[in-house]
């Protein structure tokens, strides 16, 4: 079998590994005062290219996701994002439960359009009675979507001065943000999205780290005193340390771009196999993420030889699934697959 389900099934690279064991027995202060995080915070800090900015390490995208929304939102306020955004649809209600409504719109190949927002934001603000209603404070979106594609520099432009003009927060969800930076033809850089977002997170989970998300907040003062929000969220990690050391690592000599790269060179030398054996794809996307329409036998064989993300069913029966690679992924793994389709 061929393993091609997500981009963490795999542990960490292997430099984050050695530096764990190098570190292992260092008696360091908890929490993430120690050296390491300080070192990381100011190498992210330095390519996101805001040096006066601050950065924030978690563990996870949910717990990330849930806590920056909250910390940002009024208790009265929800936060917009597309039907199929991921807060919207795989985190189990996590933002709900802290008290905020995910406010969906329909998206286009999982992307919010800004004549879309400015068109929500518009009809609420025209009723008399929206006073009753949740009141839309900051849009979310990824980057990649849940459907592996990538916002251009006009579209992220074109969203902010819709944001602007409502004085609402853009948060970006970045858990797999490398794959998307280094994706072929993209023009999107992490300095663009720096200028752009109010707030996003760079993914480690999916990117080479055991586990681990870096909020960046480009500019001080959107939210007061987000380390006790993130206690409250049970979400500070005593021994923070490990956190550190992981991004510091990824963010040295540019490991994080070079293993992100990785992935995406896996994922097309996948895509071209998988079109020269005839199958279709549901979109074209150029990330680590690969949606492949299949028929039930050819749903039943794939089976057989890979295990796979099953992602929706199509009216006219067929199946929508998602293959992933990764940073780890080999090329004789998808040399084998492609072998046996």
């Amino acid at each position: 079998m061929q393993y091609f389900q997500c981009d963490y099934m795999e542990g960490a690279h292997p430099e984050i590994l050695k530096r764990l064991l190098e570190t292992n027995m260092e008696k360091t202060p908890g929490y993430g005062k120690d050296i390491y995080c300080d070192s990381a915070k100011k190498k992210i800090l330095e390519v996101c290219g805001c040096p006066e900015g601050e950065v924030h390490l978690m563990v996870g995208g949910t717990q990330t996701n849930s806590t920056v929304i909250s910390a940002i939102l009024r208790n009265y306020e929800g936060v917009i994002a597309a039907e199929t955004g991921h807060v919207s649809a795989h985190e189990s209600g996590a933002v709900e439960y802290t008290g905020h409504k995910v406010l969906t719109i329909p998206g286009v190949e999982g992307k919010l359009r800004a004549d879309d927002v400015r068109k929500y934001l518009e009809v609420y603000y025209a009723d008399g009675n929206h006073e009753h209603m949740v009141w839309p404070g900051m849009v979310y979106i990824s980057h990649p979507t849940e459907y592996g594609t990538l916002y251009t520099k006009d579209e992220l432009t074109n969203l902010r001065a819709v944001c602007d003009a409502y004085k609402l927060p853009i948060f970006l969800d970045g858990a797999r943000l490398g794959y998307g930076l280094m994706a072929d033809g993209t023009d999107v850089t992490i300095e663009d999205i720096s200028e752009l977002c109010d707030v996003f997170y760079i993914g480690g989970t999916k990117v080479g780290a055991l586990c681990g998300e870096a909020v960046v907040f480009p500019k001080k003062g959107l939210v007061s005193n987000f380390f006790s929000t993130i206690k409250q969220h049970g979400a500070l990690m005593a021994k923070g340390r490990l956190l550190g050391i992981q991004f510091d690592t990824l963010f040295t000599d540019g490991l994080y771009f070079k293993i992100s790269r990785h992935a995406i060179d896996m994922a097309m030398k996948l895509k071209k196999g998988f079109v020269q054996k005839g199958y279709e794809f549901y979109m074209d996307t150029v990330t680590n993420q690969q949606f492949i329409i299949l028929n039930d036998a050819q749903f039943e064989a794939l089976s057989k030889v890979a295990v796979f993300e099953i992602w929706e069913k199509l009216a006219d029966g067929r199946t929508v699934v998602r293959f992933c690679t990764s940073w780890a992924t080999k090329e004789t793994d998808i040399d084998e697959l492609l072998s046996m389709i």
